[in-house]
């Protein structure tokens, strides 16, 4: 009977014996074949990926600036540009504007080395869920994607022209780039030149250029209400300019303004004091 027993459980330690092996050499043949690909965009294998970011690029990014002239007594008369950008440090830059970024675009910005894990999962989550779609980009995925244009025809590669391939290797490489960045440049910096680098319609490229063209002044200067509306520009410059679509820019800046009483950068009662304030026409 016992001889019986044992006939039967042997099968049975064979079977669990066989999936636990297949179970480890999926995940091993998982892990080796991310790591390849991983490997293969970074390094452009075969020509299949298009090019990153070289390391002299990382160490020593450039981005258009405009050409400036000035009198003898040190008046600006005049500019020249490709795209109209003055850059500014990190110390010229209102602290309340950096909230307002923080607070709307990436909470756990000085908690993350580059890639937030915990926005990837809550977008998988909402997309299984059905839910509203929304961007899970870090400032410093961001500034990859500005820095570098990682989404031109040069950067796609062969297989980067193949739908939904090339969004897969784009947000590969702004996520390498993004873990870079963070090896060779403090937070402040990342986020000088990620506000230097940025788009605010109106040909404004650059905090400082923005802060000039929608309300004259200088972007340490700027009160909250006037900052909310500029970080409420990057999510759509056009929709939300409050030159040209005034009540989609109040709203927004209403929704930036929340966003900073909701992670206790201002009070309740200050958002709502900053909300009430009519856009004035720009300058």
């Amino acid at each position: 009977m016992l001889q019986e027993q044992e006939k039967v459980k042997e099968p049975k330690r064979s079977i669990y014996r066989f999936v636990i092996s297949f179970i480890w050499k999926v995940f091993f043949l998982g892990v080796a074949g991310v790591a390849f690909y991983l490997f293969s965009v970074e390094n452009n294998l075969f020509y299949l990926f298009g090019s990153s970011p070289s390391l002299d690029k990382l160490e020593n990014p450039r981005s258009d600036q405009a050409s400036e002239l000035y009198t003898s007594d040190g008046q600006l008369i005049g500019k020249y540009f490709r795209e109209n950008r003055s850059p500014v440090t990190y110390d010229q830059v209102s602290p309340v504007l950096v909230k307002a970024l923080i607070a709307t675009e990436d909470i756990r910005f000085y908690e993350h080395s580059g890639i937030d894990p915990a926005a990837i999962a809550s977008i998988l989550y909402g997309t299984l869920q059905g839910g509203e779609s929304r961007g899970g980009s870090t400032i410093s995925q961001q500034l990859a994607k500005n820095l570098y244009k990682t989404r031109t025809d040069d950067s796609k590669g062969a297989l980067g022209h193949i739908p939904g391939a090339n969004i897969l290797i784009s947000k590969t490489k702004e996520w390498i780039t993004a873990i870079k960045l963070e090896q060779r440049y403090t937070k402040e910096e990342i986020l000088a030149m990620y506000l230097n680098t940025v788009d605010f319609g109106s040909n404004s490229f650059g905090i400082k250029v923005a802060s000039k063209t929608f309300f004259n002044t200088s972007p340490d200067s700027l009160k909250p209400e006037q900052a909310a509306v500029l970080v409420g520009l990057l999510k759509a410059p056009t929709s939300y300019s409050p030159r040209f679509n005034p009540e989609n820019s109040r709203r927004r800046r209403n929704t930036v303004l929340a966003q900073m009483a909701k992670y206790n950068f201002m009070s309740k009662a200050e958002a709502d004091s900053e909300g009430a304030y009519q856009l004035q026409p720009p300058v």
